[in-house]
């Protein structure tokens, strides 16, 4: 294929030998199967400031260092300068979170490398070599769908043990290797300790998987992964090896139950219409 001009640089420095194929294209960034060597990575490129709202990400910016004081103001007043710091701080927090979790031991891909703004890593495979689907393209049985789960709850404790939330966790951010869910997409990652939003955040992130694995293995929708794990991370006992029940008494003076049971329903709602809009493809080409 052509060369993509924003890979261009990656080719003239020797970081890639060849572009293959796009792989995907979201609001963030375009991700194409590159070969380097005798290896086949992905190159996830950024697309410009201007095609996308900062304003849609303000909550997740808050507890984020900036690298100066000038910056800091910059970024503070939205000048110009200040922006482009600020483009280039959300590019930067997925690159640096990838390494710090790969480290950690949790299930992302592996980096190789941040380059002219395009982020170089592993390609996630299926059994047979080829591109791994996304967890919400799957069918599973409600065994394997229990395993995904307490395999995906365990990345969330270990993220939430180096102080970060995910923060757009769902279905389509999770893909199926041969060995099992990985984690993927990070540009919006979440402070845990500096971040307001951070508890509804993760949340959230554990609802949207209990939804959808819920529906191979409905005992799921009754557990409260997200409650208890919140709880012992706000009182410093989360280990990354800490066992967790799923059972949880809420204190109903200080949780409102009432938001964490929309925010599951919403997420069931979510998943149950991306299901109802599969099949109506599938029929469609039937």
């Amino acid at each position: 294929m052509k060369t993509p001009q924003s890979l261009q640089a990656l080719i003239d420095d020797g970081v890639i030998d060849e572009v293959l194929r796009p792989l995907k294209s979201g609001k963030e960034a375009a991700v194409y199967v590159v070969r380097s060597g005798d290896d086949v990575r992905c190159a996830k490129v950024y697309k410009d400031m201007a095609q996308r709202s900062f304003q849609q990400r303000v909550q997740y910016q808050e507890g984020r260092k900036v690298r100066g004081s000038r910056e800091a103001r910059a970024v503070g007043k939205a000048s110009k300068y200040g922006r482009k710091q600020q483009e280039a701080a959300w590019k930067n927090t997925e690159v640096d979170a990838l390494y710090r979790l790969r480290e950690a031991g949790v299930r992302v891909p592996e980096p190789f490398g941040y380059f002219h703004g395009v982020l170089v890593m592993e390609l996630v495979t299926d059994a047979e070599g080829f591109s791994a689907p996304r967890l919400g393209e799957v069918e599973l049985g409600a065994e394997l769908a229990r395993e995904f789960h307490r395999v995906l709850v365990r990345q969330v404790v270990l993220m939430l043990c180096c102080g970060l939330i995910h923060g757009d966790l769902s279905a389509y951010n999770v893909l199926v290797g041969p060995d099992g869910p990985v984690v993927i997409d990070f540009p919006q990652v979440v402070s845990a300790g500096g971040n307001n939003a951070a508890r509804t955040m993760l949340l959230r992130d554990v609802n949207n998987l209990t939804a959808n694995l819920g529906r191979w293995a409905p005992e799921l929708l009754d557990t409260w992964y997200g409650e208890e794990m919140w709880t012992l991370f706000e009182s410093g006992a989360l280990q990354p090896d800490t066992e967790l029940t799923g059972e949880f008494i809420p204190d109903e003076r200080t949780i409102d139950l009432d938001s964490v049971r929309h925010a599951i329903n919403d997420a069931r709602e979510e998943a149950l219409i991306r299901q109802q809009g599969r099949e109506a493809a599938a029929e469609a080409d039937a």
